[in-house]
């Protein structure tokens, strides 16, 4: 099979097409803004439509922002029909988009050895638990990354 690489500005927009019309989308993650969950150039997610109606905080979504930019991040906050994004791996950056805005939500996450659903309670409770080490996040991300 070849291996074809887009820039995101060409390939996000199939990618969403195909979300929206039902289908499941494999995509490879490129940056490390969601470490240590999911690892840049490593690690790829299985995305599908998003249902806004089911969305909850701790979901991780594929959205366009206002400056044409894409993000799969987390939802750190919901609230009157804009919705808060934060990678698990930045420490202050966040991204408020509109409900519309939300392409695709990861079900999967494809590691090396192993597939893990994003949507267990058991992975929901290890986001939950690392969006508490907030403060001290700066540290523990430097340990994972001098480890890895």
């Amino acid at each position: 099979m070849q291996r074809v690489t887009l820039p995101n500005n060409v390939l996000l927009p199939e990618i969403i097409h195909l979300l929206k019309e039902g289908d499941t989308v494999i995509i490879k993650v490129k940056e490390n803004s969601m470490l240590p969950f999911i690892t840049g150039e490593h690690d790829s997610v299985v995305l599908q439509a998003a249902n806004i109606s089911k969305l909850t905080i701790g979901d991780i979504v594929l959205a366009t922002l206002d400056d044409s930019r894409y993000v799969l991040h987390r939802i750190i906050a919901m609230r009157h029909g804009y919705i808060t994004l934060m990678g698990d791996g930045n420490l202050y950056d966040k991204e408020i988009c509109t409900e519309e805005a939300i392409a695709g939500q990861a079900i999967r996450i494809i590691k090396r050895e192993k597939i893990i659903d994003c949507t267990a309670p058991a992975q929901r409770r290890k986001a939950a638990v690392w969006k508490a080490l907030l403060p001290i996040r700066r540290y523990l991300l430097g340990i994972y990354k001098q480890i890895n």
